[in-house]
């Protein structure tokens, strides 16, 4: 199965460790890769590189946000699909966390996804794939799509970022 966690609202990432951990619980083995993410930079990081016996891989550098950095965050995205493709050979599912993003920023190509969800389906392996802003295409071809939509979040008062909550 294809499964597709995105929207605009709080979870993706939590929608993704909870779903490793459920195949965990029921016996499967499970890779977690993160196209944003730096190592070290989220809470779930060390919790997951503990859980998962040397699968997983935070490869990214962070948001883009300066054109100037494209080429390097082009080079940790395509650091992560190698990752991916040698993992899909392995594990039972590969969860690929922020998978939306690098695609919105244009790190990741739409063929290179394909080619992801391609190979996840010809070995029968699941496939968990999060981020922002869900293409037509993507929404079309995956098996379950859930969205996650804000109604209310504690930064739009001035409330800074949470470790433990956010982070």
């Amino acid at each position: 199965m294809i499964l597709v966690y995105t929207g605009d609202g709080k979870g993706k990432t939590s929608a993704c460790v909870g779903q490793a951990v459920r195949a965990m619980g029921q016996g499967l083995s499970v890779a977690f890769g993160q196209f944003m993410k730096r190592d070290g930079q989220a809470g779930e990081q060390a919790m997951l590189a503990k859980l998962l016996d040397g699968r997983f891989f935070a490869g990214g550098l962070g948001f883009l946000r300066n054109d100037a950095d494209r080429p390097a965050h082009r080079e940790a995205a395509l650091s992560v699909v190698a990752w991916a493709q040698v993992q899909l050979e392995q594990v039972d599912m590969l969860v690929l966390d922020e998978t939306l993003y690098a695609l919105s920023a244009g790190i990741l190509e739409q063929q290179e996804l394909e080619q992801i969800m391609a190979l996840a389906r010809a070995s029968n392996r699941h496939l968990v794939l999060s981020g922002r802003n869900a293409p037509h295409w993507l929404v079309e071809s995956a098996d379950l799509v859930t969205s996650m939509t804000e109604i209310k979040h504690p930064w739009r008062t001035g409330v800074k970022a949470a470790p433990g909550i956010e982070f």
